[in-house]
């Protein structure tokens, strides 16, 4: 399963030099935890969480921080998105596999990755829509399999796909090796596939 079949698109962005009250308004309207950050030319420049805006909005006492330090300057509150977003981080491509995206949030601790093309935001991917891939049955997804492969031969019951494990069998005829494969990516994009078999017969 790749990263395109199951990216939230399109994507809420902010601007690197808006307040950062807008960027907490846009989280709060759209229900959600993240958002990329973009310069003026759309382009891919940070992310901002809501514990990036919590962090510096609420800050220690500044009191308890002079009296560890008496060098410190006074805490100034930052105004726009870009003092308190995250620089680079980590991204995903449409046809990176989910397996991937997932090992890339645990080992970081990250709750989502922009989906990009270049540095052109085209979506974000959070654990959240890995998770609801997850908890898809067996019979779920092999029903969405075989709409697909029906779709594909023209809604001709061509081929029968089953699903055990995420693991998807697809028993049948192939006329070549191409339309083998073709019904292998088919079956691949399914959002809770993890692994495609191929089960080829012959016609009597």
């Amino acid at each position: 399963m790749r990263v395109k079949d199951i990216m939230t698109t399109p994507v809420h962005v902010v601007w690197q030099n808006a307040p950062v009250e807008s960027a907490a308004e846009l989280m709060t309207s759209k229900s959600v935890t993240a958002l990329p950050v973009v310069d003026a030319q759309g382009a891919l420049v940070g992310m901002v969480s809501e514990g990036d805006l919590l962090w510096h909005r609420v800050p220690g006492d500044p009191e308890s921080q002079f009296r560890r330090d008496p060098d410190l300057a006074p805490y100034r509150r930052p105004g726009t998105v870009v003092e308190v977003m995250a620089e680079e981080p980590y991204t995903a491509t449409p046809d990176l596999d989910v397996a991937e995206v997932a090992d890339v949030m645990l080992r970081h601790d990250v709750r989502s990755l922009p989906v990009v093309e270049g540095r052109d935001v085209i979506g974000i991917i959070s654990r959240r829509d890995i998770l609801r891939t997850m908890v898809r049955s067996d019979d779920v997804i092999g029903r969405d399999v075989q709409h697909r492969l029906d779709e594909y031969a023209d809604g001709v019951h061509r081929w029968q796909a089953t699903v055990d494990g995420g693991v998807a069998t697809v028993t049948g005829e192939f006329v070549n090796d191409t339309q083998r494969a073709v019904v292998t990516v088919l079956a691949r994009t399914v959002p809770g596939v993890s692994a495609v078999t191929i089960q080829e017969t012959t016609g009597s």
